[in-house]
């Protein structure tokens, strides 16, 4: 017996293949993670992501400019911070004259339409290289004295221009924290973007080349969350939203696809979700090597994110895929 229904026929042609796709991806999607280095004149590609680069504050300027030319208008800076300026407190993170806080300042001023997500965590400026403050005996990242801090560096941001502070650290209560430090200094118009469900992956290994931020004793288990916990996730996403986190985060993105899934079914935040440097580095590898057709598959690897339920999604991707979309 022939078939009665045929689900090709919605397949037949590319105007009706277009007619009903059911997820689309746009410049508004993204979210551009750019890292920031000393110096002047600086563009250094970072080996182990091809066509990444760290730049100096004045060379920032000049691709957030390009950016904005193809529709990107949302961008995450991150600081590689001189080892000479660390300390086990993270003070420089909230000097208001020190590489990050100047150049967050500089970009509001040049480009006041664009939205900042600052990254708010210890370990870019921490000596031992933790997100948070490290106990000298036991080696315990001590979580209540890590809050103190944060909510120093999330006012610090605020001050210089942030628009989104994004927790990363996977400290306990510290959504709260940072909102009533920012609310009590009259920053209520600030949000939080909260690294909701951060895990402790392996993807991360091109980031913390970048920013040579990897910790100098140990791991980052005790706070970062196992891979292999789903439900986890959800606590973390119920006392988020409890907490006051304006919009949530699940990171890294490609391994967790069924994690973003299940935080979009449980909430009416915006669900946003990290296309880690791990992930756009074994893309990048694959398509050197002739093995992958590396722009199909970064747009594919991107729709897979937002099909998920992704409302927006931070990748390395973001200027390679913008340009592929202005192509059509």
């Amino acid at each position: 017996m022939l078939p009665t229904h045929r689900p090709r026929r919605n397949r037949k042609s590319a105007v009706i293949r277009d007619m009903v796709q059911e997820t689309r991806l746009t410049t508004h999607d993204f979210i551009f993670p750019l890292f920031l280095i000393e110096g002047q004149n600086q563009a250094l590609e970072v080996k182990s992501m091809p066509g990444i680069y760290r730049y100096s504050a004045d060379k920032i300027i000049d691709e957030v400019g390009r950016c904005v030319e193809l529709g990107i208008n949302a961008f995450a800076p991150f600081p590689s911070i001189n080892d000479a300026l660390k300390d086990r407190l993270a003070k420089e993170s909230a000097n208001p004259e020190g590489l990050y806080l100047r150049t967050v300042a500089d970009l509001k001023r040049q480009f006041p339409d664009i939205v900042l997500m600052t990254d708010v965590a210890m370990d870019p400026y921490s000596s031992d290289g933790h997100d948070g403050v490290v106990d000298a005996e036991s080696g315990e990242i001590l979580n209540d004295a890590t809050l103190e801090v944060l909510g120093q560096m999330a006012l610090a941001q605020a001050r210089a221009g942030a628009d989104i502070i994004g927790p990363s650290d996977m400290m306990d209560g510290r959504v709260a924290w940072i909102r009533r430090v920012l609310d009590e200094q009259a920053f209520q118009h600030v949000s939080i973007m909260s690294y909701t469900a951060k895990y402790a992956s392996a993807f991360y290994g091109p980031f913390r080349d970048a920013l040579d931020s990897a910790p100098k004793k140990g791991d980052k288990k005790s706070y970062q969350m196992n891979p292999a916990n789903k439900r986890e996730a959800l606590r973390e996403l119920a006392l988020d939203e409890a907490e006051g986190a304006d919009m949530v985060m699940v990171k890294p993105a490609l391994s967790y696809l069924d994690v973003i899934h299940a935080v979009k079914e449980r909430t009416h935040l915006p669900v946003t979700a990290y296309n880690v440097s791990g992930e756009y580095a074994m893309v990048k590898a694959a398509a050197q090597n002739g093995w992958l057709d590396g722009e199909k598959t970064m747009m594919e690897v991107l729709t897979s994110i937002k099909r998920a339920g992704a409302d927006a999604i931070l990748t390395y991707f973001a200027k390679e895929a913008a340009a592929v979309l202005r192509r059509g």
